[in-house]
């Protein structure tokens, strides 16, 4: 391990967050709001501090182009990077008295690079707009990932690139769309930026302001789900705000390699694709039962108000974005236990979504199956296939042992938060949120709650949680590992 090398590459990272603070120091001068001062100290700090350690651990030999990235090395940087992202992207929020806490400033951060959306703000819009914005902009940097994001603008970042693209996309097996990983991460990062504009335009027609469609199209594309608004997307009381962000979390749920080639003119792909028809069924069948049961039970007066708002929060909760225009805690108890599962399954591979993700629900489906197949025709050979691909069987072992380290470390974080006093259903609730990148649970974390009153043991583990689940277990777990550390 290149100890170097790697606090070489963390350093470029870090200045980059560092230089993002621009556009937020931007607008505290636009609106005057005390927040460019805070601000531009957090960005000099940032800056000079990636600065410095991309310059004092340069490694001549890990510099040269001869130089490969090995697989731990990328490992390291991404898990790490991301912490540090977390730690400097907190800054703001300290310097400018948003929190008095370092956790909770950390906290704040990381659910925001991470694309929880879990908040342990009381009073949203108490908080300075320019602060406001930074806490958006997490959203939409770490949604396509900071380290995606890097290898678009940092040529000498394509040395060993498709490591640190491996170890931060998520899903099974990241697709790479381009000969060179740099060209891959540039074209997913144009197909998300022409997706967060229109959004933003479409959202500026419904009669929000330009800050507050920018925030609300960065907690979209991200699938995050901060708002600008106490109340989250139902404080603009607009079904055509409902209905558009509705669409993009939508849009943001399914992977964006396949957004790439419907704009490339094949329009075929998203029929074709097994995983997204049934992404696409899940969202269509949810919708339809919710809104039987909510409108059965005189939760809403009209079908059209039921539709409208089960299907902004079966979106909502299903990608994982967390934005909220109804208190589903109110709602019957069955669609209670749909929304729960929903966050158990998460969006589709290679999306910004959470969760398990929806592909890797269906090879565990499709393998148990098989199993039951080969009981009953002892002599057949089978295999698991997605479309008419046959998947690998180490693809299969990785999909089980995700599976079960995300249970197994879903229940220990639970364990842990109820131990600091919390009750049981809130600390179950809070872990999923956490380790899905979910946002909102239920319990004493539901939709009109936030976790600002959790003791401060169990906002450092949910913290954690956060990184886990936006870096899909292993990049992180990996580093507790002795063999990881021997040469």
């Amino acid at each position: 391990m290149r100890w170097k090398y790697v606090l070489h590459i963390i350093g470029a990272l870090v200045a980059c967050i560092g230089l993002t603070m621009v556009l937020p120091f931007g607008w505290g001068l636009y609106y005057g709001d005390g927040t460019a001062y805070p601000i531009g100290l957090s960005m000099g700090i940032t800056v000079i501090a990636g600065g410095l350690a991309f310059a004092f651990f340069r490694d001549s030999e890990a510099s040269k182009k001869s130089s490969v990235m090995t697989h731990r090395e990328g490992m390291a940087i991404v898990a790490l990077g991301w912490f540090a992202a977390g730690v400097f992207g907190g800054l703001p929020f300290y310097l400018g008295g948003t929190f008095e806490s370092v956790v909770d400033c950390v906290f704040e951060s990381l659910s925001g690079f991470s694309t929880t959306g879990s908040s342990v703000l009381v009073d949203i819009e108490s908080v300075p707009r320019g602060l406001l914005f930074w806490r958006s902009l997490t959203h939409w940097l770490g949604g396509m990932g900071i380290i995606v994001f890097s290898l678009a603008i940092l040529p000498f970042l394509g040395i060993g690139g498709m490591q640190l693209y491996k170890a931060e996309v998520p899903g099974p097996s990241p697709d790479k769309l381009k000969p060179r990983i740099k060209d891959t991460a540039m074209t997913l990062w144009k197909v998300y930026l022409l997706f967060s504009a229109v959004e933003t335009v479409l959202l500026m027609f419904g009669g929000m302001d330009l800050f507050d469609a920018l925030c609300h199209t960065f907690g979209t594309m991200a699938t995050g789900g901060f708002s600008t608004r106490n109340t989250s997307v139902a404080a603009f009381d607009s079904a055509y705000i409902d209905y558009v962000i509705t669409v993009f979390m939508v849009i943001a749920g399914v992977n964006f390699s396949l957004h790439y080639l419907l704009l490339k003119g094949r329009f075929k792909v998203l029929i074709k694709d097994p995983e997204f028809r049934v992404f696409a069924f899940m969202i269509a069948i949810f919708i339809a039962i919710i809104t039987v049961f909510v409108y059965a039970e005189g939760n809403y007066d009209t079908v059209s108000d039921s539709i409208r708002y089960t299907s902004f929060q079966v979106a909502s909760i299903l990608t994982t974005t967390g934005f909220a225009t109804a208190d589903y805690e109110l709602w019957p108890g069955v669609t209670q236990a749909i929304l729960l599962f929903c966050m158990f399954v998460g969006g589709c591979a290679g999306s910004t979504g959470g969760g398990m993700k929806v592909m890797r629900i269906m090879l565990l489906f499709k393998q148990s199956y098989q199993e039951l197949f080969r009981l009953i025709h002892p002599r057949a050979v089978s295999h698991v296939k997605m479309g008419r691909t046959v998947v690998k069987d180490d693809v299969i072992s990785g999909v089980w042992g995700f599976f079960i380290l995300w249970l197994g470390l879903l229940v220990l974080a639970a364990f842990i938060v109820a131990s600091t006093g919390v009750d049981v259903v809130t600390s179950f609730a809070a872990a999923l949120a956490c380790i899905g990148n979910i946002g909102p649970g239920i319990g004493g974390v539901g939709p009109t709650d936030n976790f600002a009153w959790l003791p401060d043991i169990a906002k450092w583990v949910l913290t954690f949680c956060m990184v886990l689940g936006r870096l899909e277990i292993y990049t992180v777990i990996i580093l507790f590992v002795p063999e990881f550390w021997r040469k």
